[in-house]
């Protein structure tokens, strides 16, 4: 059965943790999906894992449709979530509802929008009211890079984690039903969660939020470019690639690829 706004809201209700993985690609979206991960984010990570730009800020709506194609259709569990991309929605409500709609109408079940301001709770408002379900992000805002100065923590004082919850609950009023923390401190992100209806989600926010989302590449151990402080690796795939394509390059130049088997 389909995880749905109503399970998302289960979970934190009934108290019981559940996981958020981003996937790309068909294949993964496919096997993450029958390892029995809840959410599937399509993240704009994939700018900089994916297709090797700097930061964030160079995809755009299109690349995110083709990405959001692949992933929906590997996903038959999973709640699939596309993280919207830079300037995708801060121009005017009507090309934010547009560009939101498209990744929809493409398979996604819900999207992902970054930061605060009455601009955005007027989107995330019109968003909600047109069908369109949708997954606030707070804290660390990576489109936000350059007007916070980088990337750094935030919610490190007691004023600026009740800014935080002060605009989580706007947006929890405007319809957004979870909220991502980024690079919060962790008994601020306690206290962020304790006090919000909606679940939170931590990347980097530590244990006591309602869920915790990682970026697949970070989980495999496919991508090295940048390993944050607080991803965990669970596997190789950097070297079990390597070692495949040294052996495939082997096989072919000393001829004993291909074989009489794999011949027609």
């Amino acid at each position: 059965m389909r995880v749905t706004v109503n399970t998302i809201q289960k979970f934190k209700d009934n108290n019981e943790k559940f996981s958020v993985l981003t996937a790309y690609d068909y294949s993964t979206a496919k096997y993450i999906d029958e390892a029995g991960i809840d959410v599937i984010l399509i993240g704009d990570s994939l700018a900089m894992t994916a297709l090797g730009y700097e930061t964030t800020h160079s995809i755009g709506t299109a690349e995110m449709t083709i990405f959001t194609k692949a992933v929906a259709k590997g996903a038959n569990r999973a709640m699939v979530v596309t993280d919207m991309p830079f300037m995708s929605y801060h121009a005017d409500i009507a090309s934010a509802v547009r560009n939101c709609g498209e990744m929809i109408k493409c398979g996604a079940n819900a999207v992902k929008i970054e930061g605060y301001s009455e601009h955005i709770l007027d989107v995330v408002k019109r968003l909600v009211e047109s069908g369109i379900p949708v997954v606030a992000h707070l804290g660390f805002t990576p489109q936000f890079l350059n007007t916070l100065g980088g990337y750094k923590i935030q919610g490190k004082t007691k004023e600026a984690a009740e800014e935080i919850l002060r605009q989580a609950k706007d947006l929890q009023k405007a319809g957004a039903f979870a909220l991502v923390l980024e690079m919060v401190p962790e008994e601020s992100a306690k206290y962020i969660t304790e006090n919000l209806k909606i679940p939170t989600i931590s990347c980097g926010a530590g244990r006591y939020c309602d869920s915790q989302v990682l970026v697949c590449d970070d989980v495999f151990g496919k991508f090295d470019g940048f390993k944050p402080k607080f991803a965990r690796k669970y596997g190789d795939m950097k070297s079990f690639i390597i070692d495949c394509a040294k052996k495939f390059d082997a096989d072919v130049k000393n001829g004993t690829f291909p074989s009489e088997d794999e011949v027609f």
